[in-house]
């Protein structure tokens, strides 16, 4: 292809559309990593529940304690307090592990469909990018032989002339 004035210009132009197509497939990408991201943050927040559970569990035994030591032995019978107290963080943690399990396996879902759909997004895309870069090429190439013509007619009539 001979060089003209309008070389540059379509250069710029097909380097544009290969960003664009680059920077759809980065947003896809990055779509798919929060997802995942996401899902982790979930699984470190349930740890968080269950350390913080497991804390307030032992600062409520820790006061029990010094409650008993501080009364005469006979005073109170803190165990019933202890096993209800336990049981109830026990419960809680289980009920939380299991409603944030329950939204893990759902999110896990929606990320194995979210990937289906991109793969077939991206094919879409390539497909319709492939395609506006072979029209982009061919009016290059139009816009080049137009441009060869009038140029070749030009030194025709600076000859004759």
């Amino acid at each position: 292809m001979t060089q003209n004035p309008f070389t540059a210009v379509f250069d710029a132009q097909r380097t544009a559309l290969e960003q664009s197509q680059s920077l759809t497939h980065d947003a896809i990408k990055a779509q798919e990593n929060s997802i995942s991201a996401f899902a982790d943050a979930v699984e470190t927040s349930n740890s968080l529940f269950e350390s913080n559970a497991e804390l307030t569990k032992g600062a409520i035994h820790a006061y029990f304690d010094a409650l008993e030591a501080s009364l005469p032995e006979e005073a109170a019978d803190f165990g019933e307090l202890r096993e209800l107290v336990d049981e109830g963080f026990d419960s809680a943690t289980e009920a939380q592990s299991q409603s944030i399990q329950a939204y893990l396996d759902a999110l896990e879902e929606s990320e194995v469909a979210y990937e289906e759909f991109a793969a077939s997004y991206s094919e879409v895309v390539d497909t319709s990018f492939d395609a506006a870069l072979e029209a982009h090429e061919q009016v290059e190439e139009n816009v080049s032989t137009v441009a060869e013509n009038v140029e070749e007619a030009a030194d025709e009539f600076d000859v004759s002339a």
